[in-house]
């Protein structure tokens, strides 16, 4: 039985900014599009070591994709990240000051 070994770069350990978390997320953007499709999403709650990772990326994007085109546009990963902290508890470093780089609901 083979064991898969991930070679992606972990989040920042402390408290994470919407910048460090966008830079984060950006290395799971497999097609370079930037934006984040279900697939990428899920790779990316897979490298966390985070269970059922598959049903944690569906709720997100649901959560997120705001224009509901089955992806996370730039413009929508303010929600990524709220929805990260909220229930994935993303480590968030002085939210007040970010509030203004969040995207609107």
């Amino acid at each position: 039985m083979a064991f898969m070994r991930y070679d992606y770069r972990a989040l920042p350990q402390g408290e994470t900014t919407v910048e460090e978390f966008r830079v984060w997320l950006a290395q799971f953007d497999a097609d370079g599009d930037g934006r984040i499709n279900m697939e990428e999403l899920r790779e990316a709650l897979r490298s966390l070591d985070l269970w059922f990772a598959w049903w944690k990326a569906r709720e997100a994007l649901r959560d997120a994709d705001a224009n509901r085109n089955g992806l996370v546009d730039p413009d929508e990963m303010g929600r990524l990240y709220a929805f990260a902290r909220r229930n994935l508890h993303l480590k968030v470093g002085d939210l007040q000051a970010q509030e203004g780089q969040l995207t609107n609901f």
